[in-house]
């Protein structure tokens, strides 16, 4: 089964568990951000979630992109930073909403996919 980690802004963090509930139910293996759990340091954090992006054993990356800040399909400055380290380690990375317009060059070019809210969209 696929091995999917999570990303977003931890402004959203209740949303990225129930994505991440929702997907172990249907049976996938799920590694969200530490910081979901434990309150470390940024550096700490950041440098942990990179190791899961890169592993080999997870090949495919999720942006939990909700409306955050009264922004529509948000992806912050730390989320486009996994994206960009997702996308040259070469991971499938899929976007939960819709792309973030002042991105849409880069994710659009790196072929991010999009689910438009539908999980069951993944990998399809």
């Amino acid at each position: 089964m696929k091995r999917i980690v999570l990303c977003g802004s931890m402004k959203v963090k209740e949303e990225i568990l129930k994505v991440a509930n929702t997907l172990t139910e249907k049976g996938y293996t799920v590694l969200v951000p530490e910081e979901c759990f434990k309150d470390i340091p940024k550096s700490i954090a950041s440098r942990k979630h990179f190791e899961k992006i890169i592993d080999s054993k997870n090949d495919t990356v999720l942006i939990v992109n909700v409306c955050n800040h009264g922004i529509e399909n948000y992806i912050g400055p730390n989320s486009f930073a996994e994206i960009a380290f997702a996308f040259y380690f070469k991971k499938d990375i899929y976007l939960f909403n819709d792309i973030y317009e002042p991105y849409k060059d880069e994710l659009e070019g790196w072929n991010v996919k999009v689910l438009k809210g539908n999980l069951d969209n993944l990998f399809k």
